[in-house]
């Protein structure tokens, strides 16, 4: 199988899987120990309260990001053309999958392409951050900016991922320093993201010191990675070396609050595990500015458009109950003070 082929097949499993098999993670987000503070006199009319935010300087209707997902296929890049329209017309934010296999075959770069369904919406590319210490540079990084003509970068950080892919790039020594060189170089915002297993205190201000303008948390207690590559796994013992590490990772409650300790001037995106505009309600409230999904809408555009916009109206009723009967008006309000930590 040829390197184009074998990129390919990884994507489309990675699709298949995520829509076929169990792979969430074996410890919760952290989420379900906090509550809201019912206020039973909102004072609030339900229809007026605002859930319209500002990221890097466009105006989303709600805190929603379409978490990057896929990229390089038939099959993506139809996925991204629903999730696309459906952000266009919702007025959510949205990312992209690796834009990889774009750079490698220009023949795949329509599958990150959605500005001609969705030329308003805020749109992130996304790169692996590990592939700066595999020959690419800041003429990669802007060319997968120049690709989808996105608002801002994100260089996904994932080494236990590439660890338990026989296949995997786990060359991670020396990469902060690169990261730092393009956070200085490129002329849109980078942001950092894991992609579900967190971030640690020591990582949120060793990103912020490196120039990052956000970090996406994706916490532990949704999708494991490592879950989909013990599917993806050929050899029983690689599909054991996965499946060790179903409990690993900082849950994405105490990710929000890492960052937010560690580097308060940086804005913080959460997602891992979240599955309803009451989680995205508990993240803003820790301290996010926007709250990420994947799988529920992964799930959603592969039926339809008209269902994947469906999921989003219902998120965003959601946030919009939530806040009412909490009794906050506007999102920028919406802060730790309306919600207390309860134990089990």
């Amino acid at each position: 199988m040829d390197n184009k082929s074998s990129i390919r097949s990884r994507k489309s499993d990675h699709i298949r899987i995520n829509l076929e098999e169990d792979v969430r993670s074996g410890i919760t987000t952290g989420l379900d120990r906090y509550r809201f503070i019912h206020q039973a006199l909102p004072e609030l009319n339900l229809d007026s309260i605002d859930l319209s935010t500002v990221i890097f300087g466009k105006r989303l209707r709600s805190p929603i990001l379409i978490s990057s997902m896929t990229g390089g296929t038939d099959e993506a890049e139809a996925i991204n053309q629903t999730l696309a329209a459906a952000a266009q017309e919702t007025g959510i934010a949205m990312g992209l999958g690796s834009s990889r296999a774009a750079l490698e075959y220009p023949e795949l770069e329509r599958t990150f392409q959605v500005r001609s369904v969705a030329p308003d919406v805020l749109l992130f590319a996304n790169l692996g951050a590990v592939q700066l210490n595999y020959g690419y540079g800041i003429a990669e990084c802007q060319r997968t900016v120049d690709i989808s003509q996105a608002d801002a970068l994100i260089l996904h950080l994932n080494p236990l991922q590439e660890a338990v892919q026989p296949e995997g790039d786990t060359q991670f020594s020396g990469l902060l320093r690169k990261i730092e060189g393009i956070c200085n170089s490129l002329e849109v915002p980078v942001i950092a993201k894991e992609v579900g297993w967190g971030i640690s205190e020591q990582a949120a201000r060793q990103l912020a010191d490196a120039g990052v303008s956000a970090i996406d948390v994706a916490g532990a207690g949704g999708t494991s990675w490592s879950q989909v590559e013990k599917y993806r796994a050929e050899e029983p013992r690689q599909a054991r070396l996965a499946s060790a590490f179903i409990d690993w990772g900082i849950p994405t409650a105490d990710s929000i609050q890492n960052v937010k300790n560690a580097a308060p001037e940086v804005i913080v995106f959460a997602s891992g595990g979240i599955r309803t505009g009451i989680d995205i309600a508990k993240c803003i409230a820790l301290g996010a500015s926007l709250g990420g999904m994947a799988g529920p809408f992964l799930k959603a555009a592969a039926r339809s458009t008209e269902e994947t916009i469906a999921t989003i109206n219902e998120i965003q009723r959601e946030i919009q109950i939530c806040m009412f009967a909490a009794g906050v008006g506007r999102l920028m309000d919406l802060d730790s003070t309306k919600i207390f930590e309860f134990t089990n």
